[in-house]
C-alpha cells in the first residue's frame, strides 16, 4: 500500500492508547508520560489503562465508549486479541495503529497475517511488533521508548535496531542535530522502509533520509523508492549484518561471487543513496549532508596553516580517491602574500594545497577561502587549522564562518566547506555548526566528510547521465533462444548442454568458442576432426551437471594437437570421473578449438540469482582463480552502456584494458556491449537463472568466450505487465512499442521513451510554439537544459511510463505522452503534448487512447491531469475521452481533469 493513511502515524489529530498492558515494568507509564507534550491542540483517549497519569482526555475500558475512533492507536494489549481489535478500529475511520515494545518482540506469523488481511479491508497501517515507537519532533507527538528525545529538525531516521536508534539519538544530542521524525520499525508487520521512504521523499520538513537496515522485505518497491527520493533528497543507509549472510547460490562461479553485501553495495549504488559502514561514519555523513549538498566536487583544495597538516588531509583525500584542483595563476597570485611557496612538485596534490603563514591574520585567512573557492578549478575546499601562538582557534573560527558567508552570496554553483579546527573545544565547534560549515576534530574525518559530499554529488549525476545507445546492429533472435530454453525445460532438463549454451549466446551476438558435445571417446575424435581442418589445437572438457566447476576436479585437456590425441584425453577424462566422482552423472565431452592470442585477456562474465534482488550480473577478472582473485564488480539488470562502462571500470584489471608499452589496448568497448547483451538475456528469457562465460577473452578487436554454462528454472508468474520477470527494477517495455495510424491513414511509430532521448526532446522542444509551452508546463519555458531534459527522459519504468511518436520516415520527435503513478500505484498523472504544427492531425488523440490503454493493463485506477482553463481545446478532447471536468482547489485558473480507468471496457 506504499504511502496511503501513512499521515495517520505522523500527523494524527486524535491518539487513543489500547491496553490493558501486555508488558511487565514502567513502559505504559513511559509513553504516556511522552505524550503529555502531543497532547495540547490534540486528543488523546485511555481504553483498559489505569495508570495515574497527568491527559485530560478521555478514559474508558472499551473502544465502545469512545466518541469516535482516532486517527492513530497505540496498541499495548494482549497480541492473539490485535486481529479482532483491528477491525473495530477500521470500521471506524482509525488509519494506523503502532504497536510498541520496549524492546526485541517477534509474534508467530499466522497472527501476523490475521492482523495484514484484517488491516487490508481498511486500508490500515501497522508498524511492529518490537518498535520502539515513532516521534514527529515539529508537532510535540513523541510515542517513542528511547533513551533520549529527539529534538526538532529536518533529518528522517528509521531504524531496525533499537540499539542503533537510542545510539544514534544520544549522539544527535550532543551535536545539537533534530529530526523530522523518527520510526523504530521492528518487525515490518506491515509498513516498510520502502514505504517511509516513499513518504519522506514528499515531506516538506525534511532534508535528508538516514535509513538502519539488515535486510529488505520488498526490494523492488525499496529501490524504486529510493532511486526517485534520492534525486532530491540525500539518503544515507548503513547496513548491518554481513557477518550473517548466507553467500551466494553455489550453483555457478556467479552464485558464489555474489554474495549478499556485495549485492546490497550494488543496490545502493544503483539507487543512489550514501552507504555507510559504521556508527562514527554515519554520524559524520549527517553532519556534513545536513548542514550542505553541492552539485559537484570532484576538485578538492586543501587550505592549512601547516604543510604537515595539508599532507595528512592529502593523503587520506588520495586514500578514499579524490581527485585535487590546480589552482590558477590569478588564485595563486591573490595568496600569494598570505601563502608559503609551494616545493617543486608537479603532483595535482601539491597544486591543490594553501599553506598559510603562521602570521595570517583573521581577516587573511577569510580572504584566502574565499579566493580558493571562487577559483573556477575547485569544486570544494578543507581547511585545516591548528592553534598558534598568534591566532588563536576563536578567531580561526571566526574568519571559517565570515568565509562561509561570503561565499554563499557568490553567485554560480554552490561550492563544498569543511573544516577542521584541531583541539578545538565544544563552543568553537558550536559556532561552526551554527554556521552550518560541517566541521571536525581531525584532518582524515574532514577528509572523508569532503568525500561524502563528493560521493553524494556522483551518485545524483550518475542517475541523470545520458547513456550512449547500443549499435543499431544489435537485433537478438529471441525466438531462436526461448525454444532452445523452452525444449530443454520441457524435458526436464535444469541445465543446458554446450551446444544449446552456445546457440543461445549467438542468438545475442556474443561471441563464443564453436563448441561439439559428444557421448564418447571416439565421437569427441570425430567431432574434433573438422576443426583441425583450421585450428592447431583443441580442448576436451567433461560435462557433468553435479561437477560443474571442471578445473576443480582435472576436468580440462589443453593443447591437443590431433583426433587421436583428443579421444585418448576424453577417455581419460571419463574413466578418472567414473573413479574419482562415482555418484556423478556423466553427459558427456565437449570439445572446442583452442584460442592461441597472446595479446588476449581471460574475463568474466556472469549472471546470478540472488534471494532478494533477482539476477545480478557479475564482471570481472576470469580464469580458473576467478574466486581466489575476487576482482569483480556487479550490477543490476537492466543495463545501458554508461552502466556497463562503469561496471568494468570498479574492477582492478579495467586499468590493463588500456594497454601499455609493451601490449595493445584490447577492446572496451565490446566488453561493455557483451554486458548490456547478456543483461537483454535476464529480460528477454526470465528461465535463464544463472550463466557462466568463463573464460572470456578480451582481444584488440572484439572478444570471444570459450566455455559456458546456464542453469534453468520455471520463473514465478505474477499479475500486471511485468508477468514473468524476475528482476528487481523494470526493464524497457519493449513489448508496448507499436505503430498508431491517424488521420488520412499516417501511420506513427510509438515507442517508451528511453535515457538517451534526450537530444530528440531538445529538438522536439524547438519546434514548439512559445505559446505552446506555456499551455505545457504553466510558464514560459527557454532552458533545455540536461536536468530539466533528463527528468523527462529517464524514467523508472515501475512508475511511470512516457510514449515517444517517432516520424518513422525522418526519425523525427512528433509528440509525447506521458503518466506517472504515485507511490501507491493508483492514482496516475497524465501530460500530453504534439509538435505545433500536428495539431488536429489526430495525434494527441491517439497518443491520449493509448496512455488509459496502458493505465488499465498497469492496474492504474484513476487518470488525473491539470490543465490550464484557457486551454480549451485540451478540455474538449478530455470530455470526449470520458474525463470529468472540474476546478483545482489550489488555482482557479486550472482546471482539474479525472477519469477513472476502471470503468473503461479492456477493448476501448
Amino acid at each position: 500500500m506504499t504511502i496511503r493513511n501513512l499521515e495517520g502515524f505522523f500527523s494524527p489529530t486524535s491518539i487513543t492508547v489500547l491496553g490493558p498492558s501486555r508488558h511487565a515494568g514502567p513502559v505504559t507509564d513511559r509513553l504516556l508520560e511522552c505524550l503529555q507534550s502531543f497532547e495540547p491542540g490534540h486528543a488523546v483517549s485511555l481504553v483498559g489503562i489505569e495508570a495515574d497519569v497527568p491527559l485530560a482526555g478521555p478514559r474508558c475500558t472499551s473502544l465502545d465508549d469512545l466518541p469516535q475512533m482516532p486517527d492513530l492507536a497505540i496498541y499495548l494489549g494482549r497480541a492473539e486479541v490485535l486481529p479482532k481489535t483491528i477491525e473495530k478500529l477500521g470500521s471506524g475511520g482509525t488509519r494506523a495503529i503502532l504497536i510498541p515494545s520496549p524492546g526485541y518482540e517477534t509474534w508467530p506469523e499466522d497472527l501476523m497475517q490475521a492482523c495484514r488481511e484484517a488491516a487490508r479491508k481498511f486500508n490500515l497501517r501497522l508498524i511492529g511488533p518490537g518498535t520502539l515507537g515513532i516521534a514527529v519532533p515539529s508537532s510535540g507527538l513523541n510515542a517513542l521508548l528511547s533513551a533520549e528525545t529527539p529534538s526538532r529538525g529536518d533529518i528522517a531516521f528509521f531504524s531496525r535496531s533499537s540499539a542503533v536508534l537510542n545510539a544514534t539519538l544520544s549522539w544527535a544530542k550532543t551535536h545539537n542535530t533534530g529530526f523530522s521524525s523518527v520510526v523504530s520499525l521492528g518487525a515490518r508487520i506491515d509498513v516498510d522502509l520502502g514505504d517511509l521512504i516513499d513518504y519522506f521523499a514528499q515531506d516538506y520538513r525534511t532534508r535528508s533520509i538516514v535509513l538502519h537496515l539488515e535486510g529488505i522485505a520488498f526490494p523492488q518497491k525499496f529501490i524504486s523508492a529510493a532511486r526517485a527520493a534520492a534525486r532530491s533528497k540525500p539518503v544515507i543507509v548503513i547496513r548491518s549484518g554481513k557477518s550473517l549472510d548466507t553467500g551466494g547460490s553455489g550453483r555457478s562461479h556467479a552464485g558464489r561471487l555474489a554474495t549478499t553485501d556485495l549485492v546490497y553495495e550494488t543496490v545502493f549504488r544503483r539507487t543512489g543513496l550514501l552507504r555507510v559502514f559504521d556508527l562514527d561514519e554515519m554520524f559524520e555523513a549527517l553532519e556534513t549532508l545536513s548542514h550542505i549538498r553541492v552539485p559537484r566536487c570532484n576538485e578538492i583544495a586543501v587550505i592549512a596553516n601547516g604543510r604537515s597538516l595539508a599532507s595528512l588531509a592529502v593523503d587520506r583525500l588520495q586514500d578514499l580517491g579524490a581527485q585535487f584542483a590546480k589552482l590558477g595563476e590569478e588564485t595563486r597570485e591573490k595568496l600569494e602574500p598570505v601563502s608559503r611557496t609551494v616545493q617543486d612538485n608537479d603532483t595535482r596534490a601539491a597544486a591543490s594545497s594553501v599553506i598559510l603563514t603562521e602570521s595570517a591574520t583573521p581577516d587573511q585567512i577569510s580572504s584566502a577561502i574565499t579566493t580558493v573557492l571562487k577559483d573556477p578549478s575547485v569544486d570544494g575546499a578543507v581547511v585545516l587549522q591548528a592553534a598558534s601562538a598568534f591566532t588563536p582557534l576563536k578567531s580561526i573560527a571566526k574568519a571559517v564562518t565570515d568565509a562561509s558567508a561570503a561565499d554563499r552570496k557568490r553567485t554560480g554553483r554552490k561550492k563544498a566547506l569543511v573544516a577542521a579546527l584541531i583541539g578545538s573545544d565544544s563552543a568553537i565547534r558550536a559556532e561552526l555548526t551554527a554556521a552550518k560549515i560541517p566541521n571536525y576534530a581531525s584532518p582524515a574525518e574532514a577528509a572523508r566528510s569532503l568525500m561524502h559530499l563528493a560521493h553524494d554529488a556522483q551518485a545524483r549525476a550518475f542517475l541523470m547521465a545520458v547513456p550512449p545507445s547500443l549499435p543499431t546492429s544489435f537485433s537478438p533472435d529471441v525466438a531462436r533462444a526461448r525454444a532452445i530454453v523452452e525444449t530443454a525445460l520441457a524435458q526436464h532438463r535444469s541445465w543446458l548442454d554446450p551446444e544449446d549454451v552456445c546457440e543461445v549466446l549467438k542468438a545475442y551476438q556474443l561471441p563464443i568458442m564453436e563448441t561439439r558435445m559428444a557421448a564418447t571417446a571416439d565421437q569427441a575424435a570425430e567431432l574434433s576432426a573438422g576443426f583441425f581442418e583450421t585450428y592447431r589445437h583443441c580442448v576436451a572438457k567433461l560435462v557433468s551437471p553435479d561437477l560443474p566447476f571442471k578445473s576443480r576436479i582435472d576436468g580440462v585437456r589443453l593443447g591437443l594437437d590431433h583426433p587421436e590425441a583428443v579421444r585418448a584425453a576424453a577417455q581419460e577424462l571419463i574413466e578418472n570421473t567414473k573413479r574419482d566422482y562415482p555418484g556423478a552423472a556423466i553427459a558427456g565431452i565437449s570439445v572446442h578449438p583452442m584460442l592461441e592470442d597472446r595479446h588476449g585477456m581471460e574475463l568474466y562474465l556472469g549472471l546470478a540469482e540472488t534471494r532478494e534482488f533477482g539476477p545480478v550480473l557479475v564482471f570481472g577478472h576470469g580464469g580458473t582463480s576467478i574466486e581466489e582473485s575476487r576482482d569483480i564488480a556487479l550490477e543490476l539488470p537492466p543495463l545501458d552502456l554508461k552502466l556497463a562502462e562503469a561496471q568494468i571500470g570498479r574492477t582492478r584489471i579495467a586499468k590493463l584494458l588500456a594497454g601499455g608499452p609493451s601490449r595493445p589496448a584490447l577492446d572496451r568497448d565490446a566488453l561493455a556491449q557483451a554486458l548490456v547483451k547478456l543483461s537483454q538475456i535476464t529480460i528477454d528469457i526470465p528461465e535463464i537463472l544463472e550463466l557462466d562465460i568463463n573464460p572470456i577473452v578480451a582481444l584488440p578487436s572484439g572478444l570471444i568466450g570459450l566455455d559456458a554454462r546456464m542453469t534453468l528454472c520455471h520463473p514465478e508468474k505474477r499479475p500486471g505487465r511485468t508477468g514473468a520477470s524476475r528482476l528487481a527494477i523494470a526493464p524497457y517495455p519493449q513489448e508496448w512499442e507499436q505503430t498508431l495510424t491517424i488521420k488520412e491513414g499516417r501511420e506513427i511509430f510509438v515507442r517508451p521513451v528511453r535515457p538517451e532521448d534526450e537530444e530528440l526532446f531538445r529538438t522536439f522542444f524547438e519546434a514548439v510554439s512559445t505559446e505552446d509551452l506555456r499551455l505545457r508546463f504553466f510558464a514560459p519555458v527557454r532552458d533545455f537544459s540536461h536536468r530539466f531534459l533528463s527528468r523527462l527522459t529517464q524514467l523508472d519504468y515501475a512508475r511511470a511510463i512516457a510514449f515517444a511518436a517517432i516520424d518513422p520516415e525522418t526519425n523525427d520527435l512528433l509528440g509525447v505522452v506521458r503518466l506517472h503513478a504515485d507511490p501507491d500505484h493508483q492514482t496516475g498523472e497524465y501530460a500530453v503534448m504534439v509538435r505545433s504544427d500536428l495539431k488536429g492531425a489526430g495525434l494527441g488523440w491517439a497518443l491520449m487512447k493509448l496512455i488509459i490503454r496502458y493505465a488499465k493493463v498497469d492496474g492504474i485506477q484513476t487518470i488525473k491531469g491539470e490543465v490550464l482553463k484557457e486551454n480549451t481545446s485540451m478540455i474538449s478532447m478530455c470530455q470526449a475521452l470520458g474525463f470529468t471536468v472540474g476546478t483545482s482547489p489550489d488555482d482557479p485558473g486550472i482546471a482539474l481533469v479525472t477519469l477513472t480507468v476502471g470503468d473503461i471496457p479492456a477493448d476501448a
